[in-house]
């Protein structure tokens, strides 16, 4: 992504924000492409002006996800806002230490796919 942008990587990881958006991104993309042909959708979580990256969901199963990419912040409005509002199974938060959810290590997603298929 930062290809096309003339950016060289090393200058994208020293950004925070830049980088935070391309690590979402690149969540977003394998979550989108992890689901394909399964029943699961993938959505965008707003609730009380406060997001979540990510939302996950299948008949009645929601899923929330926050993408973080080391940064640390106070809290987790968006997910907890979103958890208050709605039935959630289970909240995860993608990246190093998790956090307010279920922590999950982005190298651990390599068979989130087939493990969404399945399901």
């Amino acid at each position: 992504m930062t290809a096309s942008l003339g950016i060289p990587f090393d200058r994208a990881r020293r950004d925070p924000e830049f980088w935070g958006r391309l690590v979402e991104s690149a969540v977003g993309a394998h979550l989108i492409n992890g689901t394909r042909g399964s029943r699961w959708k993938v959505s965008y979580g707003l609730e009380r002006d406060r997001e979540v990256d990510f939302v996950l969901h299948r008949g009645r199963t929601v899923i929330p996800l926050e993408v973080k990419n080391g940064r640390r912040k106070r809290g987790l409005p968006g997910m907890k806002a979103f958890s208050d509002a709605f039935r959630v199974d289970l909240a995860l938060v993608i990246g190093p230490g998790g956090g307010g959810g279920r922590g999950v290590s982005p190298a651990s997603l390599s068979n989130t796919g087939s493990a969404l298929k399945g399901a």
